[in-house]
């Protein structure tokens, strides 16, 4: 039964919940994507207890409760997590980023996942991989093999984009965020992430096509720059998210 007067946090809740499985299959329909979306789109900072941030400010973080920090630190503020959500079929969650902040690339698998810039702007590179998969040894000891990708993304987002959707195989299910002013996105992957499920997190380093030569004499489009190597690395070291409160209205389950 539709709630009376309820958050548009509320609303997103609802959907997901009658919406997502655990194993995420069947994956969501198109119908679905295009449901959720219309709701994400209407979703701006004060929806969730955030508060937009000015380009002078590079903390990226709108929400009060870390108004206190000394300014002179600010450059050093890492990206705050905020856990609006989580269950076994879905995540809800929202990162606030300073300045020139990134989140690595990194992969979904298995998983569709709905983003929305809430303020600010953020650049989104984003690859899926070449399939049938095509792989080249890297040389020297305790080198990674590099496995090719296709460019899908590579632009600046803002609230006016509207809501971006990546699938497990298509739209960019591989992606790196940078801020490029102080900028927040809110999250929906479905199903989360779960190692027992094998959808463990996984960062990895790009190099131009031109870096390693084609697998077996494998060809593709002229267009080159569309296409690089993608390699496997540990999880960057320097990555450090610290936890926020969310502080939106909340949620009746």
């Amino acid at each position: 039964m539709e709630r009376k007067n309820s958050s548009k946090v509320q609303g997103l809740y609802d959907f997901c919940k009658k919406t997502f499985t655990p194993s995420g299959t069947p994956p969501p329909s198109s119908q679905a994507v295009r449901d959720l979306c219309s709701l994400l789109d209407t979703v701006g900072p004060a929806d969730v207890g955030l508060e937009e941030q000015s380009s002078d400010d590079d903390r990226g973080l709108g929400f009060s409760g870390l108004y206190g920090l000394n300014r002179v630190a600010r450059w050093a503020q890492p990206i705050t997590y905020l856990d609006i959500y989580e269950c076994d079929s879905f995540t809800m969650c929202i990162f606030c980023f300073p300045t020139s902040a990134a989140i690595p690339l990194h992969d979904h698998p298995g998983m569709t996942v709905f983003s929305k810039v809430l303020y600010g702007s953020m650049h989104v590179k984003a690859y899926d991989w070449v399939e049938p998969a095509r792989f080249q040894e890297t040389k020297g000891p305790g080198y990674r093999p590099v496995r090719l990708a296709k460019l899908a993304t590579d632009k600046v987002l803002t609230p006016q984009y509207g809501t971006s959707v990546l699938y497990p195989k298509s739209g960019g299910n591989l992606h790196c965020f940078t801020a490029v002013t102080p900028c927040a996105v809110l999250d929906i992957l479905t199903p989360p992430y779960n190692e027992d499920a094998g959808r463990k997190c996984t960062y990895y380093v790009d190099y131009p096509f031109p870096t390693f030569s084609a697998v077996n004499g494998a060809e593709v489009s002229n267009e080159k720059e569309e296409y690089a190597w993608l390699s496997e690395i540990d999880t960057p070291d320097d990555l450090y998210m610290r936890p926020g409160v969310y502080a939106g209205p909340a949620i009746l389950v």
